[in-house]
């Protein structure tokens, strides 16, 4: 009885460390996206003062913005041929 309440805190252990680990992977991944997000803003073509409007709503709705960032700001922001 005593060795299987033993087996038992064991396992409960290893799943609380499985959790923590699989957390700290989904925040670290959430920083990558936010800061990488931040970073291709300021690498972009885009003009000054919309860069600033993107940057400014990346960091005031950090997920939200980053997301919208690369689904709609990129796209619109890399270099057409024949445009200056």
């Amino acid at each position: 009885m005593q060795a299987q309440h033993a087996h038992q805190m064991a396992l409960a252990s290893t799943g609380n460390i499985v959790i923590t680990c699989a957390g700290a992977a989904v925040v670290v991944g959430a920083l990558a996206f936010y800061f990488g997000a931040l970073l291709s803003i300021v690498r972009s073509d885009l003009t000054g003062g919309v860069k600033l409007l993107w940057g400014a709503f990346a960091v005031m709705a950090p997920y939200l913005g980053s997301l919208l960032w690369f689904l709609i700001g990129r796209r619109n922001a890399q270099r057409r041929p024949g445009i200056a």
